[in-house]
């Protein structure tokens, strides 16, 4: 069973930049496809990007391309997700995800596991 811990959200201003993580529990870390999502109220859970096991492929949503960098350090077991020129339609909750087959997709039927979520608000 892998488990999923987010961290680094808060609140920031407009342009501002936020780092969040994600841990993961399990032996097998270096294998795993992982992602990130989001979601604001009334609306479904929306792709933000993904890392391959290796650290390649990099895929990114349209909306965050060129603002965020995700990447991966598998000696600590974490993921990371750089945002970078925050805008207030960035506000939502940020879901970690993560498969233990290393491949990865926009889907969320890509991912097996999946952190509680950690909010981020950019405020104009």
């Amino acid at each position: 069973q892998v488990q999923l811990g987010e961290s680094g959200g808060g609140s920031v201003q407009a342009g501002g930049s936020l780092r969040l993580s994600c841990a993961a529990s399990g032996r097998t870390f270096r294998g795993y496809g992982m992602g990130w999502f989001r979601q604001t109220p009334g609306k479904e859970r929306e792709f933000v990007a993904c890392i391959g096991w290796s650290g390649l492929p990099q895929v990114y949503a349209d909306s965050v391309k060129g603002r965020f960098t995700i990447s991966r350090d598998n000696a600590k077991h974490t993921m990371y997700l750089q945002m970078n020129s925050l805008k207030p339609e960035d506000t939502a909750v940020y879901y970690c995800a993560a498969n233990d087959r290393g491949d990865v997709g926009r889907g969320e039927a890509s991912y097996d596991y999946w952190g509680q979520g950690i909010q981020v608000t950019v405020s104009s």
